[in-house]
């Protein structure tokens, strides 16, 4: 069974090959160095955490996303794949199982864990509970329409609709508190469309393991977060 053949070193894994996630840490890079431009002061203001704190979440997430935390066990198809899948661009990285069946369902801590825990804070801080739940609808109806269930694999999602998505809706709906709407519209939308609507397709897949917002969502995820920080800081810096 696929219980006995994943062991805890094959559960956790980065969600995206090397280069791509060379380039997440370079944009990372890039956030930081935006704070001797003052962009980063401005950014913290709007989203009511500091600087330090915002550099630091974002880093941890991803860091995060090498960790996946177990949650059950899908029973399935025989599992079928390879070390890297390409999909939408992108080339990820998958646990190789040789031998079992089903799908280890597993949450990402970079990509879901730290996301909803500061989408939350965000939530409750600027009191945006309708408007959020109105970025969060639409996101999620993009993100599911667009996700592709891909066997071997799991859930695929184009990188960056959740951010083009998230910056329409939160621009439409609030363009002052656009940056924390942006970052609880992007980070839950794209996790209820693209994954928790897909997982009833995730045990025909034959995908070793099934991370919420581990791989093919995580990069979304990620990039949306830069997305309503950049946001934030160039609003406040224009109108300031």
């Amino acid at each position: 069974m696929m219980q006995r053949t994943m062991n805890g070193s094959q559960l956790q894994y980065f969600p995206v090959s090397l280069p791509f996630l060379l380039i997440f840490g370079g944009l990372l890079i890039v956030l930081i160095c935006l704070a001797a431009m003052r962009l980063l002061k401005f950014a913290s203001l709007s989203m009511g955490i500091s600087e330090s704190a915002l550099i630091a979440i974002l880093g941890l997430s991803l860091l995060g996303s090498y960790i996946n935390i177990r949650l059950g066990y899908l029973p399935g198809h025989r599992t079928v794949t390879t070390g890297e899948i390409s999909f939408f661009g992108m080339t990820y990285i998958v646990p190789i199982v040789r031998e079992g069946h089903g799908t280890v369902l597993a949450i990402n801590i970079g990509g879901a864990i730290i996301p909803i825990c500061l989408s939350l804070y965000l939530l409750f801080r600027h009191h945006l509970f309708l408007l959020g739940a109105v970025g969060t609808l639409f996101v999620a109806v993009v993100c599911h329409f667009l996700a592709q269930p891909v066997p071997g694999f799991g859930i695929a999602l184009p990188i960056f609709v959740p951010a083009v998505a998230t910056a329409i809706i939160a621009v439409a709906l609030s363009r002052r508190r656009a940056a924390p709407l942006a970052y609880i519209s992007g980070s839950l939308g794209t996790l209820i469309g693209a994954d928790l609507l897909n997982l009833g397709a995730v045990q025909s897949l034959g995908a070793p393991v099934a991370s919420i917002g581990g791989a093919g969502t995580f990069d979304g995820i990620f990039v949306t977060g830069l997305l309503a920080v950049l946001w934030a800081g160039l609003s406040r810096y224009l109108h300031d």
